[in-house]
């Protein structure tokens, strides 16, 4: 499946800004379920330095820098996607020997016990930070010998019917645990708190933020710009040793995604309506776009979002927000 994903961010500023800096994850990754076949971000106005690189997660994002003064900001990011459908979660006999308990066992301090780099999504971040509601919220479900992956299926599943989808319920630096008591919030929080939930006891979690393809109501047109970002979770399974020869490698692991907004899940993907834009810790790490400017900080921010198949779009569509 192709999508084109354009994601548009406006700043009108009362008064003019004189200096800015701004720093954005707005361009997707490679990933098995998916290839970029095209990125553009255009910059308006121009900036005058330009910088792109890639952060600590293996993300690509872009440094820029306005020197001269400014009444508006305009980021355009268009993109081409073409995904591929995951693969489902392995049941295999091989598989259902890794326990949440052994994974937990794998990652547990060790004198001289080789590094695994899923260990840096262990520890409490900025938006995500360790607290007994969680491991009680989701201690039940995790069972004595249950397999790991079976039993982060049914805590996103739990979250997903338990939790309500509420718009406007929460602000983008709400913390986890307020969304968790309030039993409420958008899918920034209801991956937050499947993070924390399994960071709690023990387990490797990371924060994925990218694209959904919504479908209009039947017999309506797409509306352009009525899209958003969305998020999901991802979890850290080492490879059994009993799976180890059938996968063709002896060490390592593979991350497989859980959407608990939607209750859904696969393997590198929840779906193949799905487009991967960062990783990191929590949405600290990965905001969209994010910056320091001098001069007037009123301002009315707008941002619209398209996610479609190509053949959907015209160039005139996607510049409105």
């Amino acid at each position: 499946m192709q999508l084109r994903v354009v994601h548009h961010t406006r700043y009108d500023y009362q008064g003019e800004v004189d200096l800015a800096q701004h720093m954005v994850h707005l361009s997707p990754l490679d990933t098995p379920c998916q290839t970029v076949l095209s990125h553009q971000l255009t910059v308006s106005p121009e900036p005058a330095t330009r910088k792109q690189q890639s952060d600590a997660f293996g993300n690509r994002r872009t440094f820029f820098a306005l020197q001269a003064p400014h009444a508006q900001l305009d980021v355009l990011a268009d993109s081409l996607v073409e995904t591929r459908a995951p693969q489902p979660l392995p049941d295999s006999p091989g598989w259902q020997v890794m326990t949440w308990e052994r994974v937990r066992e794998h990652f547990r301090y060790r004198v001289q016990a080789p590094y695994d780099p899923a260990s840096e999504f262990l520890f409490a971040s900025p938006m995500v930070p360790k607290d007994g509601a969680f491991s009680a919220f989701a201690r039940p479900i995790f069972t004595a010998g249950r397999p790991l992956l079976d039993a982060v299926r049914a805590l996103s599943s739990h979250i997903h019917h338990t939790l309500r989808y509420e718009t406007a319920s929460t602000e983008v630096n709400t913390p986890a645990l307020q969304a968790l008591e309030q039993k409420s919030g958008v899918c920034q929080d209801f991956a937050h708190i499947l993070i924390a939930c399994l960071r709690s006891l023990g387990l490797p979690a990371r924060y994925v933020s990218g694209y959904l393809l919504t479908a209009p109501p039947p017999g309506r047109p797409r509306l352009i710009g009525a899209d958003a970002s969305h998020a999901w979770a991802s979890v850290y399974l080492p490879w059994p040793p009993e799976a180890q020869s059938d996968a063709g490698v002896s060490t390592g692991g593979t991350w497989f995604d859980f959407d608990p907004t939607n209750d859904r899940c696969g393997w590198g993907s929840p779906g193949e309506d799905y487009v991967t834009l960062a990783i990191g810790r929590d949405f600290s790490d990965v905001s969209p776009m994010r910056g320091v400017i001098q001069g007037s900080a009123q301002h009315r921010l707008e941002v619209a979002v398209t996610v479609a198949p190509p053949d959907e779009l015209t160039g005139t569509d996607v510049l409105t927000c």
